[in-house]
């Protein structure tokens, strides 16, 4: 049962299709046709994010059932990009557009190679999959392109070569460049990995052992921040992208079956921090307060320093920001506050309101939220604060809006990816169980 009022105004179906229709905006009009790639951010000649890509993949079917697109179009963008990233090019080459079945995080929106000697990056690739695995289970009728649809998504996501990215300690690597090899990075401690050890577990060509999965876990870093006990990470989004797609309401894996929580609840106490590290707000940040939260990893003001009201304030351009520990400038990401929904609406409920009403950051761009704001900036010392707005709308921020909101409304893409024998066979081989999971199992 939801703890916030039902009267809250942006409860209506009204105001959360409204929140819904605008970020999905972006990949209606930020999209190539011709295959299927999605731009990484609004900024001119900027390359595609694979990330982005899977997202856009997962909101077609949510927006074939809210009436935003028609199932005849979505099917013809889903093929345009399943079929590019069946037929680009996988190798060594330095201009390839991916390897061993992984891909580049940015590639040219129009020739799809690899764009500015970037990484093959694991995670990325994992939201892209995906994103291919909701559209298999969405498209599901007897028909030649739905059922290229299937194929080819399953195709892909079969092909990605686990082992080959697994590091020596059994966790993944972060990714891979042609010039000089692995990244030294590697998953550990809690974050948005935890999608890219589900995928990897549950290939059905190329699985990693459970013993990867247990590697990663045992790297986490349980605290207690504002009397709340959890599994931390700093940065809010981490928190959200994985249940994007996989419903953890009541599945554990052993970790979780410790701490008698599951991941879902560990979410919602991850955002109850944030709104009370605001509170707070230790740092003296302007326009920091119950209703004003969501720090995350965004784009930023800086990289500048500038004295404020006699104090000497470091900010930041894009950077991984966290709370209650991490990098914090001031800066904070109303969409990572809405992706927040399903796990406690009765605080992202008001704060969502705030930004949209008081703040006015939605309503004025075609695709809603900006990537972030921060109202300690000043442009110039001695000037009144106007504070900043970021310029830039990001693919991987307007996805969530889209499909965290759709789970908050009707579960979609959670019921979607139940049916996913992929995604069971990973959380089950990772020690999952429970909930779903166990009536699944019965039903199976």
């Amino acid at each position: 049962m939801r703890s916030h009022p039902p009267s809250h105004p942006l409860e209506s179906g009204t105001q959360l299709q409204h929140l819904q229709n605008k970020a999905f905006a972006y990949f209606q009009y930020e999209t190539n046709l011709q295959n299927g790639l999605v731009s990484d951010k609004t900024a001119p000649d900027w390359p595609a994010s694979i990330a982005a890509t899977g997202l856009a993949l997962s909101c077609y079917p949510v927006a074939v059932e809210r009436g935003l697109m028609s199932r005849r179009t979505a099917i013809k963008r889903t093929l345009a990009a399943l079929r590019f990233f069946r037929d680009s090019p996988q190798g060594t080459e330095p201009d390839a557009s991916g390897y061993r079945g992984f891909y580049y995080h940015f590639l040219d929106m129009q020739t799809g190679r690899r764009a500015w000697q970037c990484e093959l990056s694991t995670v990325d690739s994992a939201f892209l999959f995906a994103g291919m695995l909701t559209a298999a289970a969405y498209f599901d009728d007897d028909t030649a392109e739905q059922k290229e649809i299937r194929d080819t998504a399953n195709f892909l996501y079969q092909r990605a070569d686990w082992p080959w990215a697994q590091a020596a300690d059994g966790t993944i690597g972060h990714g891979w460049h042609p010039e000089s090899g692995f990244i030294p990075h590697r998953w550990q401690g809690y974050d948005e990995g935890l999608l890219l050890y589900v995928l990897a577990l549950g290939s059905p060509t190329h699985a990693l052992p459970p013993s990867a999965y247990a590697a990663w876990s045992s790297t986490y870093e349980w605290k207690r921040c504002y009397d709340i006990d959890y599994l931390y990470c700093g940065p809010l989004f981490t928190h959200q992208l994985s249940q994007v797609w996989i419903d953890f309401r009541g599945i554990r894996d052993a970790f979780m079956r410790d701490k008698g929580i599951d991941y879902f609840e560990n979410s919602r106490r991850a955002t109850l921090v944030q709104q009370r590290y605001a509170t707070d707000n230790p740092l003296g940040f302007t326009g920091y307060c119950d209703h004003c939260w969501g720090i995350t990893a965004s784009d930023g003001p800086g990289p500048a320093t500038l004295k404020i009201d006699g104090i000497e304030r470091q900010f930041h351009d894009y950077v991984g920001r966290g709370a209650p520990y991490g990098v914090d400038d001031g800066t904070l990401a109303p969409w990572a506050v809405v992706a927040s929904l399903p796990f406690a609406p009765e605080i992202v409920l008001p704060t969502v309101h705030h930004f949209i009403h008081t703040l006015q950051l939605h309503d004025a761009h075609p695709y809603g939220f900006k990537a972030s704001f921060n109202q300690t900036w000043v442009d110039k010392p001695g000037q009144p604060l106007g504070g900043w707005v970021s310029p830039y709308c990001f693919g991987l921020n307007l996805g969530p809006i889209v499909l965290m909101v759709e789970n908050h409304r009707s579960g979609m893409l959670w019921e979607l990816m139940r049916g996913c024998r992929w995604i069971v066979d990973g959380l089950r081989r990772a020690g999952f169980d429970g909930g779903w999971l166990d009536a699944g199992k019965r039903h199976a």
